[in-house]
């Protein structure tokens, strides 16, 4: 009996240093596992936080550029059912894929620095005429063309808009702070510089 309690004993050892090596095992393999996405994840959403402090000038781009997006995003909209040409349309389409997920993300960037997100519907009146945005009766008159006299207001237009939010964008690139931000805003001046170049073609104006 005695043999038999020795004989015993190791193998519980040897099993429960086996368990706790495959625990151990289980918790470094989480670098390549679920543990350690489920890290990222948690870090992800406070991600905007560590990437740099932002300032004013961070702060003045995403409050100005989301209502001017919203604007474009507005104006593209009306292309989908008043719009004669294709190209105006596909152009309307590109500005709408393009814009709106940039004001989701200017949005999270102010919430996450605690300033005050604009307001849905706040098409700022008082920012009407400033960095290219259109004034009501501009938008009454695009809403209420049609066809190819649409497309001429809409690039005419959408050419100001642009120029306004590349020149936003400039002001972020040279002022800010925060590296997403200055990031976000070269990436404005690059893509609205091409599409105000293709508009200008389409104006014949190129």
């Amino acid at each position: 009996m005695n043999r038999k309690r020795s004989l015993v004993r190791p193998a519980v050892a040897v099993a429960a240093a086996s368990a706790a090596a495959l625990v151990l095992a289980a918790c470094g393999s989480g670098e390549d596992g679920s543990a350690e996405h489920s890290g990222h994840t948690a870090a992800s959403a406070s991600a905007p936080a560590s990437q740099g402090r932002h300032n004013a000038a961070d702060t003045a781009f995403a409050q100005g550029m989301i209502p001017h997006h919203r604007q474009a995003v507005e104006m593209a909209a009306l292309a989908a059912s008043r719009a004669g040409s294709a190209e105006v349309k596909k152009l309307a389409q590109d500005i709408e894929k393009a814009q709106a997920p940039e004001i989701e993300t200017l949005s999270g960037w102010l919430a996450s620095w605690g300033e005050d997100v604009p307001a849905e519907g706040a098409m700022d009146h008082s920012a009407h005429g400033m960095g290219g945005m259109m004034t009501d009766e501009d938008m009454d008159r695009l809403e209420k063309a049609s066809g190819k006299a649409f497309d001429t207001a809409f690039l005419d237009m959408m050419v100001e808009h642009h120029e306004g939010a590349v020149e936003m964008a400039e002001t972020e690139r040279a002022d800010g702070a925060y590296g997403p931000a200055t990031k976000m805003a070269g990436e404005i001046v690059t893509s609205q510089s091409a599409e105000i170049e293709r508009m200008n073609k389409l104006l014949g104006k190129g």
